[in-house]
């Protein structure tokens, strides 16, 4: 039976929920964006509850060396980062659960989230600060090596690996983009695409033919990666490659084709730039706008809520929002933006608005 919105009067204190499972400001996330949201917003005294996910801290703990954040300027290692601003959020009052939201219930109010493991909580504002989680290749010494030669974010990591051979792995726009940038630093960088056309648009294929010409891009197509060879103490020694003239070679190879050459190729770094999956699947069932890769849009443009989406008191912050930036910079800002309209949206009486959109039926 549907229960009109009415009946959450029921739940209890000023907000409409319990002391057990109802919070003022949930935030969904445990990375920067979010650490930075609940450490706002616990200065502004609004309780908030940080449910972290199955990777607590997000891709920054990836990332063994930090020398880009501002105030580090011997750099800091990225989980150290994390956990200094965990601390600082739970300083002022946040609340950090563990936890996988499922579903998020936008047809009533409060809000229902709905956890993994059935756990229910209700909130009066939820902040999406979930990330975007790095598309990998899901090949052998790929995880043993990520933060200490494999990385997914050449802006972040580029720099440590001067004067060495970098392989960069895509065919699309962020894979021409980061064998670019990292042109500055590599001695030659090898851009490895499964295919013999990319999916980049022109602009960036014809930078890359550029960098070809001047001799700091090499590219190898229809060519996948298949091993990575090295340890955490020394980082990547070499790497195994498969090529077949038709493209997609491994599956060729698991196929049994005897046609596909095998080589190895010694490099420093590897970076894989084949696209993020940003987790916003909980608001599928929601009035809150995804684009077609299923990033969150929220109002933009200038002045207050920017970070707004389509539901009222659902606000998004960092890369689950930003598929273009990615920077532990970026997300904290955007995740004090989310904090800070949140925080204005609940004081303005915001809630008040979605509670009675309509005169409700009288319970007494």
């Amino acid at each position: 039976m549907d229960t009109p919105q009415a009946d959450t009067s029921s739940l209890g204190d000023e907000s409409g929920g319990s002391a057990a499972d109802h919070r003022r400001l949930t935030i969904v996330g445990s990375g920067i964006a979010a650490l930075t949201a609940a450490i706002y917003a616990g200065r502004s005294n609004n309780d908030p509850l940080l449910i972290e996910g199955d990777e607590p801290g997000g891709q920054l703990t990836l990332t063994t060396d930090v020398d880009n954040y501002p105030g580090f300027p011997d750099g800091i290692n990225g989980s150290e980062l994390i956990n200094r601003m965990r601390s600082q959020a739970q300083k002022f009052g946040a609340e950090i659960e563990h936890g996988i939201v499922e579903s998020v219930d936008d047809s009533v109010y409060p809000f229902e989230i709905t956890l993994s493991n059935g756990t229910v909580y209700t909130a009066n504002a939820v902040i999406a600060a979930s990330g975007a989680s790095a598309r990998t290749l899901g090949i052998p010494g790929e995880d043993e090596l990520m933060g200490y030669g494999v990385s997914t974010c050449a802006t972040c990591d580029g720099p440590f690996f001067r004067d060495e051979n970098m392989i960069v792995v895509g065919g699309g726009d962020a894979a021409m983009e980061e064998a670019d940038f990292l042109t500055k630093f590599a001695d030659t960088v090898y851009l490895v695409h499964r295919r013999e056309e990319f999916r980049a648009e022109d602009f960036w294929v014809d930078r890359t033919m550029e960098n070809v010409e001047s001799g700091d891009i090499e590219i190898v197509r229809n060519t996948e990666m298949t091993k990575i060879h090295g340890t955490p103490e020394d980082g990547i020694d070499h790497v195994h490659l498969v090529s077949h003239p038709d493209g997609h070679p491994k599956a060729k190879l698991d196929g049994g084709d005897k046609s596909v050459e095998e080589d190895t190729m010694d490099v420093g770094a590897v970076f894989l730039a084949i696209g993020h999956t940003p987790n916003t699947a909980y608001f599928e069932e929601t009035g809150v706008e995804l684009d077609e890769d299923g990033y969150l849009i929220t109002h933009g443009g200038r002045g207050g809520e920017q970070t707004k989406t389509d539901v009222e008191g659902i606000f998004g912050a960092g890369d689950v929002v930003d598929y273009h930036y990615q920077q532990a910079v970026t997300a904290a800002g955007m995740g004090s933006q989310a904090a800070i309209d949140a925080d204005e949206w609940l004081a303005s009486g915001g809630p008040d608005a979605i509670d009675s959109p309509e005169p409700a039926p009288a319970d007494d």
